[in-house]
C-alpha cells in the first residue's frame, strides 16, 4: 500500500496533470504544505508604505518600470488543501531604486485568485534599501473570513540573515529562465 501524505500530493499533482500550472512556464515545487496549523502562512510586517484603494491588475509592469522581470504565481488553499477562489491579493513593493511611490500606485495592485484559487503577478525584482532584504508585502483577504498580511522574500540574498523580519517560512521557490526571474507562493489560510 502506498501512503501519500497531502504534502506528496501537492508537489506529484502538477507532474501528473492534475493540478493547475501556476508558474509562468516553469514548474515550481508548492511552497507550503496544508495539512496542519503548523503549515499556515505566517504573517509578518504591513510596514509603513501600504496605501488601500491599489488598481485591480495582475501586471505591475507600466511606462518607466525598470529592473529584472518576475513573473510570481501560485496558489491560495485553505489548511484542509482546498483553493479559495475569489480571496483577493493586494501587493505593493520597491522599485529597482528600492523606492515605494507613496504618491501614486506605482508597483501597487490587487487581483482575485481564480474558481481554482491561483492568482499571477507580472512585476520586477524589488531594488533594496537600508536596513531590508528584498522583498514583496502582500495582503490576502478572504472576504467575510480572514486577511493575512505578510512578505515573501528571495532565496540566496545576502541581506536575508541580517533583516530582522526576514522569515524562512515565507521565502518564494525561484527560477531563472532567459533572464526572467520566476517565483512561485503558496498562501496557506486558516479560515472560518
Amino acid at each position: 500500500m502506498i501512503n501519500f501524505t497531502r504534502r506528496k500530493i501537492l508537489q506529484v499533482a502538477p507532474l501528473l496533470g492534475f493540478a493547475p500550472r501556476v508558474a509562468f512556464g516553469a514548474e515550481l515545487a508548492p511552497t507550503r504544505a496544508c495539512a496542519d496549523d503548523d503549515d499556515i502562512t505566517h504573517a509578518n510586517d504591513e510596514g509603513p508604505y501600504f496605501k488601500p484603494k491599489s488598481p485591480e491588475r495582475t501586471s505591475l509592469m507600466e511606462a518607466g518600470i525598470t529592473g529584472n522581470k518576475l513573473l510570481l504565481a501560485g496558489v491560495v488553499l485553505t489548511a484542509a488543501c482546498k483553493p479559495i477562489p475569489g480571496a483577493i491579493l493586494d501587493f505593493w513593493q520597491a522599485s529597482n531604486e528600492g523606492e515605494y511611490d507613496n504618491s501614486g500606485f506605482s508597483l501597487r495592485g490587487h487581483q482575485s485568485a481564480d474558481s481554482d484559487g491561483r492568482f499571477r503577478l507580472e512585476t520586477v525584482v524589488p531594488g533594496l534599501y537600508p536596513g531590508r532584504t528584498r522583498h514583496i508585502h502582500v495582503k490576502v483577504i478572504v472576504p467575510g473570513s480572514t486577511s493575512l498580511t505578510t512578505q515573501l522574500y528571495f532565496p540566496g540574498e545576502s541581506r536575508n540573515a541580517r533583516d530582522r523580519l526576514f522569515d524562512q517560512a515565507l521565502m518564494m521557490a525561484m527560477a531563472e529562465d532567459a533572464g526572467t526571474k520566476t517565483g512561485r507562493f503558496d498562501f496557506v489560510l486558516k479560515t472560518g
